[in-house]
């Protein structure tokens, strides 16, 4: 990291701006070429998980490439100054690297849907067997992760 002042070391401190964010941004790598989409997401504090139809592009390049990157990030102001190249933001981000691979299990599927929707809200929530396999879930298993901010 160039600007290791800003980095995040305490584990704690990476997982709470992850449960502060609505949006995780996974990266994907398709015949050499980069595909990231932005996804609502679970965080459980060792894998993200996300849920996706049973097809699409998404599920097609892990099939072929299980490898995939993560950011989160908060912006909280932009930082004005009298020169343009002067102008920054203050911020708090995290990224990171893992391996994704399908839930398939009905109860595991079940686990990871409520953990994606407790990153939104508290509840109780009923999954039905038939939407449980209609759903897909997809887990990934962190490898590594930093944290970075300018407060």
């Amino acid at each position: 990291m160039r600007r290791n002042e800003r980095e995040i070391k305490d584990r704690k401190d990476i997982d709470d701006i992850i449960r502060r964010c609505r949006v995780c941004r996974l990266a994907m790598c398709e015949d050499g070429q980069p595909y990231v989409v932005p996804l609502n997401f679970g965080y459980d504090g060792r894998s993200l998980y996300f849920h996706a139809a049973l097809e699409g592009r998404k599920l097609d390049i892990i099939k072929g490439n299980n490898r995939v990157g993560f950011e989160f990030d908060i912006l909280h102001d932009i930082v004005t100054a009298e020169q343009d190249c002067n102008w920054g933001a203050k911020y708090e981000s995290v990224v990171g690297s893992g391996t994704a691979e399908i839930v398939d299990t009905l109860e595991a599927k079940k686990d990871a849907l409520e953990c994606i929707m407790r990153q939104y809200g508290n509840g109780v929530w009923d999954f039905k067997e038939e939407i449980l396999k209609k759903t897909l879930v997809l887990r990934v298993r962190i490898l590594k992760i930093s944290g970075k901010a300018r407060k």
